[in-house]
């Protein structure tokens, strides 16, 4: 990660920094262990708009089952959007917000960075 990613990763909850580390090692094996930088960092920050939300772990079940209801549980559920636009603020490389936000044209690598989130 970047200087700038590394902060934004420190935002992160320990038990969110907990599943970040677990969804990179997972994607690097889905990859063959040839992550790029950009790639990993995306693996690393996939989550990170979440911190918008202020929810903890209770409150993003109830959004999770809720639906986005109120302006905070939006935000919950769009977290994807919204970590692209720390990332994109923080000076990330633009294929690490493609990532996030899935719009990146590299569709198999998009796709094993769901399936590591998924599992």
């Amino acid at each position: 990660m970047t200087p700038s990613e590394a902060e934004l990763w420190a935002r992160m909850s320990a038990p969110d920094q907990r599943h970040s580390i677990h969804v990179a090692r997972r994607f690097e094996a889905q990859l063959g262990g040839v992550g790029s930088r950009s790639a990993m960092a995306a693996a690393l920050l996939h989550d990170i708009g979440k911190l918008d939300s202020g929810l903890g772990t209770a409150a993003r079940v109830v959004a999770t089952v809720a639906g986005p209801r109120t302006h905070r549980l939006r935000s919950y559920h769009d977290h994807e959007r919204i970590g692209a636009d720390m990332l994109r603020a923080a000076g990330s490389d633009p294929e690490t917000v493609a990532l996030v936000d899935g719009s990146s044209t590299d569709s198999a690598t998009v796709a094993a960075l769901h399936r590591a989130d998924d599992i």
